[in-house]
């Protein structure tokens, strides 16, 4: 098993990224899982943390299949599978309204007090704790890219090599500690792989 927890995954992480150390990075980190590990990354490297809100969107009957992703403006990435699968544009558009309501109510709940931090001109480095299919982390590059930063980062512990090759064209760099041949579900590499609630993620952005 690669990583213990996403403590140990995010250390590793940091390594990785000392470079970015002490030119004020803004780490995104995808709620809610790698919220805890984009703190550990803000912290070590002297840089700030906020969350970057983008949802998959399921495909019908397969939730947890992304057939895209969409971000907290509304901005949809649609993967090459929603054409492949023939999926109607009344469902991707029922679909795009249940995940915008829901990110909606994560910034409400997560920084109700102060908007998004600005990525303009920043060093960006987006992490998410493992990456299947890319649709979420390519919404998230899409979203940040909009708000002109000075590089995007993205950082992640596992994912699999034509993922990590796809995201390489996105981004400017691809920081991936594991790149598995048989890669099923992020949940596979960590021994400790449990959830993370909102409150917890509240907790991390508020202290």
């Amino acid at each position: 098993m690669p990583f213990k927890n996403r403590q140990s995954a995010a250390e590793q992480l940091v390594t990785s990224l000392q470079s970015y150390r002490g030119k004020n990075p803004l780490t995104l980190a995808i709620p809610r899982g790698a919220v805890p590990m984009g703190k550990i990354i803000a912290e070590k490297l002297n840089g700030d943390l906020d969350v970057i809100l983008v949802h998959k969107l399921g495909a019908p009957g397969h939730p947890e299949l992304a057939m895209g992703a969409v971000d907290e403006t509304g901005h949809v990435y649609l993967s090459p599978l929603a054409a492949e699968l023939g999926i109607n544009q009344s469902y991707i558009e029922e679909e795009v309204t249940t995940q915008l309501e829901m990110l909606r109510h994560r910034r409400q709940s997560y920084t109700p007090i102060r908007p998004p931090l600005d990525p303009k001109g920043r060093i960006v480095i987006l992490v998410d704790d493992g990456i299947a299919t890319g649709s979420t982390m390519i919404a998230a590059i899409d979203a940040v890219k909009a708000k002109q930063p000075q590089k995007i980062i993205i950082a992640t512990a596992v994912a699999p090599a034509d993922t990590v090759e796809r995201l390489r064209g996105y981004a400017d760099e691809v920081v991936c500690l594991e790149i598995p041949e048989n890669f099923y579900a992020v949940g596979q590499f960590f021994e400790d792989f449990s959830q993370v609630s909102d409150e917890e993620v509240m907790d991390l952005l508020t202290s």
